[in-house]
């Protein structure tokens, strides 16, 4: 899984951050998307957005979309290993820039080193 050149602790390290990252998003996520379903009054956009990624592997990259589809209000649809970008759909798209930022930061570091671009399995 992780690349030979790092240390057990570093990958162990990686595999908890983003698991405690996931399974927080993951009740935040769903709180935030049963309160969008019901709740009264204006809904908020839904929309597609291009989410990039860098240095991550075919396999990486499906585990961030794998990830992002697990997560509620996000689902992965597509992944695009030449351009190095999902699209997924949000729930809620007021704000796609921030959202885009939070998956780099919350998923995509640690997967990073759990998945490095030219480390394939």
């Amino acid at each position: 899984m992780a690349s030979n050149t790092s240390s057990p602790g570093s990958w162990l390290g990686a595999v908890c951050t983003l698991l405690s990252h996931f399974f927080v998003q993951l009740v935040l996520s769903g709180l935030v998307t049963a309160w969008l379903i019901v709740r009264p009054g204006s809904t908020r956009p839904s929309a597609l957005a291009r989410v990039p990624f860098e240095g991550l592997n075919e396999t990486g990259a499906a585990v961030l979309g794998c990830l992002l589809t697990l997560t509620p209000g996000t689902t992965a649809l597509d992944i695009d290993m030449q351009e190095h970008t999902l699209l997924i759909h949000l729930l809620d798209a007021t704000h796609p820039e921030r959202t885009a930022s939070k998956i780099r930061h919350r998923f995509e570091i640690p997967l990073r080193r759990l998945f490095p671009r030219g480390a394939e399995q």
